[in-house]
């Protein structure tokens, strides 16, 4: 490219949608460690999959970006799209997957394969894994990739008002699932009192 190179991520997918691969590379390197920790936390296998198709997605689909929000919004957005193609292929189900309703362990029963250090991290994993899809997608956008309320109503495709509402009933979703699979009152006081600190810990257990 002329002149100063794009640094902007709506600037990087317009330049990559115009044909310019450089453009592209630079946008994969910037939102892949991200996408990773969305797909590792709900796939038993194929992160790395799965962020590729994400980003095949979002070029087929450029003409849905027109920049008027944040280009990390609509990532997210496809790869919540895309997650659900993904287990409606898994499970050959021909109906949509309810992401208000329907949890990971409704989709895999089982543990998570992810190997947590502590019995709070455990914990933690395992409630996600028992609140409808949606609410633990609105934690996790919260929790590890600090989204702005329009960004995460973006991915959600509802209204921004909506997300805070959705952000309040999720915790108390997870509260409730945390108090269900505690082995005891210390270990859900404990987790319970840092609960963002606990969830910070596993972002960086998810890293690539």
């Amino acid at each position: 490219m002329q002149g100063e190179p794009v640094s902007d991520d709506a600037e990087l997918f317009a330049a990559w949608g115009a044909g310019d691969r450089e453009a592209g590379a630079r946008l994969f390197d910037r939102h892949f460690a991200a996408l990773y920790r969305f797909f590792r936390n709900k796939v038993r296998t194929g992160a790395d999959d799965l962020v590729q198709a994400t980003f095949l997605a979002c070029i087929e689909a450029k003409q849905a970006f027109r920049g008027e929000g944040s280009f990390r919004g609509f990532l997210f957005g496809v790869a919540r799209n895309v997650l659900g193609k993904h287990y409606r292929t898994l499970l050959r189900r021909d109906g949509r997957i309810d992401p208000g309703v329907t949890s990971l362990h409704d989709l895999a029963p089982g543990p998570s394969e992810l190997v947590a250090q502590r019995a709070e991290q455990r914990l933690l994993l395992a409630a996600l894994r028992r609140i409808p899809l949606d609410a633990q997608l609105v934690l996790e956008l919260y929790f590890w990739e600090s989204m702005t309320a329009p960004e995460a109503a973006a991915v959600l495709d509802v209204p921004e008002g909506t997300v805070r509402t959705r952000l309040r009933r999720a915790k108390q979703l997870l509260t409730a699932r945390l108090a269900e699979l505690a082995g005891s009152r210390a270990l859900l006081h404990s987790t319970l009192t840092d609960l963002e600190g606990w969830a910070r810990s596993l972002r960086e257990q998810l890293a690539p």
